[in-house]
């Protein structure tokens, strides 16, 4: 597999970030970063919208540009991908979204080079109520009762969706329980299957159509010795799964229209009073992700918001 990748970033706004980065999600992104230096500042720290932050971010100018990277395997047809995001980046203009000069542009990096490039953003952070999310090359010092997770983020990261991290680690701590059974469905980089490992599961199946992220996956299974527990394999979805395994919660923290399309593989597989976390939602799609779940069986119990993003509960 080539070391090889494209960077690709774009120039933008505020007002079009959440826009921009649900087409980079859309057409197959494994994260975006976001650097908005209008939400840089003290004052905004705890309710800043992504996974971690960099004190020398915070001395950036207020009148810079927003910048939303993302990286894309030389494996991948990257041409293609940057056709399509740039065309739909101009297309938000349609809809009143001011995009700025909207300029998509490329540079090439290897691994190794964008990995060390992250660590400067990725610190040991807090989510739930006990987990703590530690990159193994951070120091922590855990206090009485912290789950600590140690992750290698490497190219499957991605620092867009903390909103929805933290709601779905919420949602496990609260309803995994000893001998549970859990499917993590767009798994990334393992992180929710993990933790679901380390609060009791007995058995935890992961679950990515890329092959970065199930490499990535798997070696920071081994890191926090739960591959008595978990596996994560490459399938497309739902589709690979073992139906005869019957699990007592899915997660599936990707996006709304996965989450639409996923609702009737899910429904088949899961027992009648299985749970379904599914995330990833932006807030303007829940009536029509709650309306696929419900036509397809489903019993909404609880939709919960964080900034800009929902999670929803389903039986």
């Amino acid at each position: 597999m080539s070391d090889l990748w494209t960077e690709v970033t774009i120039e933008t706004t505020t007002e079009a970030i959440e826009a921009v980065t649900n087409i980079l999600f859309e057409n197959g992104a494994q994260g975006a970063m976001i650097e908005d230096p209008k939400d840089l500042n003290p004052d905004k720290i705890n309710d800043y919208d992504w996974d971690y932050i960099d004190e020398n971010m915070l001395r950036k100018s207020q009148d810079e540009l927003v910048k939303i990277k993302t990286y894309i395997s030389d494996e991948k047809n990257v041409e293609d991908f940057i056709k399509v995001v740039n065309e739909k980046v101009q297309n938000l203009t349609e809809f009143g979204l001011n995009i700025g000069n909207g300029k998509v542009y490329t540079d090439s990096v290897r691994e190794d080079d964008w990995a060390n490039n992250w660590k400067q953003y990725y610190k040991p952070t807090k989510i739930g109520n006990n987990i703590v999310i530690k990159p193994e090359w951070e120091e922590y010092n855990s206090e009485k009762d912290d789950i600590v997770i140690e992750m290698n983020p490497g190219m499957a990261f991605g620092t867009g969706n903390h909103e929805t991290t933290s709601m779905c680690v919420a949602n496990l701590e609260k309803y995994v329980k000893k001998d549970s059974t859990v499917f993590d469905i767009g798994c990334g980089s393992g992180i929710l299957g993990i933790v679901a490992s380390k609060l009791g599961a007995k058995n935890v199946l992961g679950i990515d159509i890329d092959e970065v992220a199930v490499k990535v996956a798997n070696e920071n299974i081994v890191k926090n010795g739960v591959e008595n527990i978990m596996k994560a394999v490459k399938g497309n979805l739902a589709d690979d799964i073992d139906r005869s395994i019957k699990p007592d919660i899915v997660v599936a923290n990707i996006m709304a229209d996965i989450v639409i399309l996923l609702s009737k593989d899910v429904r088949d597989f899961l027992p009648e009073n299985g749970l379904f976390i599914s995330s990833g939602i932006i807030l303007a799609k829940i009536d029509e992700v709650s309306k696929a779940l419900e036509e397809n069986g489903f019993e909404i119990i609880e939709i919960q918001k964080k900034g800009e993003w929902a999670c929803i509960l389903a039986r």
